[in-house]
């Protein structure tokens, strides 16, 4: 069996110790790089080839999230973190999983198994042509129902809960995140949004935070 060549980034050297270990009772993952910084990374990434990175997101002076955004072609990412409001932004960015340390072997084997499913499929196996790739699911009630990312227009924090709003329903998930989400935004007035047709009130606080972290950072006209 081909081994997946994989990078692991951590500012945290328990962390990437702690991977190491359970990379050993894996027997189709290899090491082929550690990085303390999402810095170092990309320049290893260009240095050599990455099946997949075990990304962690608190990084200093650029995060997991913005160096994922950043790369035009990413190898496969399973994310390792503390921090459990990030999952709906790193599913966003086709993560294969998302880990919660801590985290154990048996959750990182699931992982890599499907670290490995996904990248048969890139490599046109057709292994996982039946499983959508960018779909995921939301428990409702004592039910699962099954969502695509892309579909979501809009993520709403209310205290430990989220709002999803798709274009024709809204579900209401216990999850936490730290900041507004938003996809298909078509106008923002005084306090309110307009997304896929729907008007969304904003508080002073949250129109503060999306105007600085999302509008004036795509600004293209002053």
């Amino acid at each position: 069996m081909e081994k997946l060549k994989c990078l692991i980034i951590d500012d945290e050297e328990v962390a990437i110790d702690g991977i190491v270990d359970y990379m050993a009772g894996v027997e189709y993952l290899t090491l082929v790089g550690r990085c303390s910084s999402a810095v170092e990374a990309m320049k290893t990434l260009r240095e050599r080839p990455v099946d997949l990175m075990f990304l962690d997101i608190n990084l200093p002076r650029l995060s997991g999230l913005e160096m994922l955004e950043a790369l035009h072609r990413p190898p496969l990412v399973i994310l390792t973190t503390a921090c459990s409001e990030y999952a709906l932004e790193g599913f966003r960015l086709h993560v294969v999983d998302y880990l919660l340390k801590p985290y154990s072997f048996a959750r990182f084997a699931q992982a890599a198994d499907r670290a490995l499913a996904r990248h048969a499929a890139r490599l046109g196996s057709g292994a996982e042509a039946a499983v959508p790739e960018r779909a995921m699911y939301i428990r409702q009630g004592d039910s699962f129902v099954r969502i695509v990312p892309d579909d979501i227009v809009l993520v709403e924090a209310m205290q430990n809960y989220l709002k999803l709003h798709l274009a024709d329903k809204t579900f209401l998930i216990h999850q936490t995140m730290a900041s507004l989400e938003v996809g298909r935004i078509e106008s923002i007035s005084g306090g309110r949004l307009s997304v896929a047709g729907k008007e969304i009130p904003l508080s002073k606080h949250r129109k503060e935070d999306f105007m600085r972290s999302v509008v004036y950072k795509n600004l293209v006209s002053k």
